[in-house]
């Protein structure tokens, strides 16, 4: 895809996740591209990736992929960080179509924002132990120091509607104080669930001065700039809400508008089933 490929400009862009996650990355886009239209699909029968193996979450990545290709996009972006960190690499190379994920755009974020150059990252134990946001960073900055925390327990709060309040206080501080006591001052989010703790996590540590730093407003961002720096904006036609995002997931979808609702703050009317195959 060239810039000269006006043609793609109206397509819609490809957005898929291992379940409900990427939609605060959905809600960032729909923020900084009120003309694009999206197609969002949510594994959710194959949720959760953070626990699979490499192997695994590139087969899963691979048919996600394939699927919204055929439905015809400009652009994909893996809003999964188990994805992004173990996929992004093969499926840049597979299709032809350009490709963002969530680890790059936070990682650079970080680098920016860090004045004592101590960074916590928090993610699921397969983005943790896939080390993909450490590699990014120390490539371009060497000299700076990375304390990584898995927290397998902020998803199930999320997803249950358990973000503030006595128990979500007390799993974030259990969490996060070791890594809050080495004296960080910025702090990356790197599960595109824990957005929705963001608010927990700064009035249970209001005493320190560390930058929260959101992968999903990081992506928006260069999404932002990679359309626009390929021409790839769609013209500036007014676009109905309903007409925007379609919506697909391979297993529950009334359980997923359900939970959907609340990290889009708003009604999804239609959630379609699909079924993919995984041995690709």
């Amino acid at each position: 895809m060239t810039n000269s490929n006006l043609q793609y400009r109206d397509l819609h862009i490809g957005v898929f996740d291992s379940g409900i996650g990427g939609l605060t990355v959905l809600a960032e886009l729909k923020k900084n591209l009120p003309n694009e239209k999206f197609y969002y699909l949510g594994d959710t029968a194959r949720v959760p990736y953070g626990t699979r193996s490499p192997e695994t979450v590139i087969r899963y990545a691979r048919s996600c992929t394939n699927f919204l290709i055929k439905k015809g996009i400009k652009l994909l972006i893996i809003a999964c960080n188990t994805a992004s960190s173990f996929a992004l690499d093969t499926i840049r190379k597979e299709i032809n179509v350009p490709v963002i994920g969530v680890v790059e755009p936070g990682a650079k974020a970080v680098i920016k924002k860090t004045k004592n150059k101590r960074v916590g990252i928090i993610g699921t134990e397969g983005t943790i132990s896939s080390q993909s946001y450490e590699k990014v960073i120390k490539n371009i900055a060497s000299d700076i120091r990375i304390f990584p925390k898995a927290c397998p327990l902020f998803v199930p709060l999320v997803e249950e509607g358990w973000t503030e309040g006595e128990i979500p206080s007390l799993v974030v501080s259990e969490y996060l104080t070791p890594i809050i006591e080495e004296g960080i001052d910025t702090l990356l989010l790197a599960c595109t669930h824990y957005p929705l703790l963001k608010r927990t996590i700064k009035n249970t540590f209001k005493e320190f001065s560390v930058e929260i730093v959101d992968s999903a407003e990081e992506t928006a961002v260069e999404v932002v700039n990679l359309l626009q720096s390929c021409n790839l904006m769609r013209k500036d036609i007014k676009i109905s809400n309903e007409n925007r995002i379609e919506y697909f997931v391979t297993d529950a979808p009334e359980k997923f508008k359900k939970i959907g609702n609340r990290f889009l703050k708003e009604n999804i009317e239609y959630v379609e089933w699909i079924d993919i195959p995984v041995n690709i």
